[in-house]
């Protein structure tokens, strides 16, 4: 092997030895909100409505709700819900998303940030004190208890 193919070789290997960590910043970078949340509602455990092991399941929901296509960020409600900022704010997509939460997260909660809730979504503390209005509880869209 010359020099310029064992150099082509130790750079393609580079390369696939980074490839795992590009495709997974995306990730890591939207996932910030749910980790932010998370910690902010944690850090003030004195006067939480719920216990501190929902906090922990709701921010793996957090985590898995980021995959859904319309969901641009998302982020956990002190009062025990998901909040996202989605990527369109249509009513086929917003019930699009509402479906895939729900099939994936029957009991949950789910909130839409409008446009006049955004302003407040730029500060993790004032963002998770959001009351959910615009809201989608799943076992009351499916006719649960």
């Amino acid at each position: 092997m010359s020099w310029p193919e064992s150099r082509q070789l130790r750079l393609l290997s580079g390369l696939l030895l980074a490839w795992p960590l590009v495709t997974l910043w995306p990730a890591v970078a939207r996932a910030e909100s749910c980790t932010k949340s998370r910690d902010f509602i944690l850090d003030g455990a004195s006067d939480l409505p719920q216990k501190p092991k929902a906090y922990l399941q709701l921010f793996r929901d957090c985590l898995s709700t980021l995959e859904l296509s319309n969901v641009k960020d998302a982020f956990i409600l002190k009062a025990g819900a998901i909040a996202v900022l989605p990527r369109q704010d249509t009513v086929a997509a917003t019930a699009s998303t509402l479906a895939q939460f729900c099939e994936r997260f029957p009991r949950g909660t789910l909130h839409f940030v409008g446009r006049k809730e955004r302003a407040s979504v730029a500060q993790i503390s004032r963002a998770i004190e959001i009351a959910p209005s615009r809201t989608g509880s799943c076992e009351r869209i499916k006719g649960g208890s």
